[in-house]
């Protein structure tokens, strides 16, 4: 039985460190393992191939939303348990947040931090309380973190946004509070 449904956003190119690829696969598992499904954007490239292959592997369901324009350049997943085609950016992202329970960032580009800021904008306008989460490997989110507490510190943003992002560096604790939506960890903490 499914329990939810984790949206992930992350890089379709596999980056430069082997560490981003072996985490997204960690944890593409442990998602499966806990009888949580996947919704992302359906690439079969880089570490959104790697997440949705091990979700696939272990058992897992992947359900993929892509830009009809995307499909036409072959990058889709061929094995993913669905694929919805729609037409625009905005109708995939769309579509992700209102099939995701949970969110949760992986190392990216523009896209992935396009994707986590518009769901943090969401969350700050009140249009939806799902817990967000942001898996920092290797301190890739470092400096994102450090300007969003300068965006504090300097009064734009408000001291309890911090609380609309969990963000961690161990995969095991990011799931369990993006599955637990009764704790609430904040960036001051790390």
């Amino acid at each position: 039985m499914k329990r939810g449904c984790i949206g992930v956003f992350c890089g379709a190119s596999i980056g430069n460190r082997r560490m981003y690829a072996v985490m997204a696969q960690q944890i593409g598992r442990m998602i499966a393992e806990m009888g949580w499904s996947v919704v992302c954007g359906g690439s079969r490239l880089g570490l959104m191939g790697a997440l949705a292959d091990a979700v696939l592997e272990a058992g897992g369901e992947v359900h993929g939303v892509m830009p009809r324009a995307l499909i036409n350049r072959h990058v889709a997943h061929p094995g993913l348990t669905s694929l919805l085609i729609v037409e625009t950016v905005e109708d995939r992202t769309r579509i992700l947040h209102q099939y995701s329970d949970a969110f949760l960032a992986l190392p990216g580009s523009f896209a992935t931090f396009e994707d986590l800021f518009d769901i943090l904008r969401r969350a700050q306008l009140g249009m939806h309380a799902k817990p967000c989460g942001l898996l920092n490997t290797a301190g890739y989110y470092d400096p994102m973190i450090l300007q969003i507490n300068r965006a504090i510190s300097d009064g734009f943003l408000k001291p309890s946004y911090r609380n609309l992002l969990i963000v961690e560096t161990n995969p095991e604790k990011v799931l369990y509070q993006l599955t637990d939506q009764r704790l609430v960890v904040s960036l001051s903490s790390r």
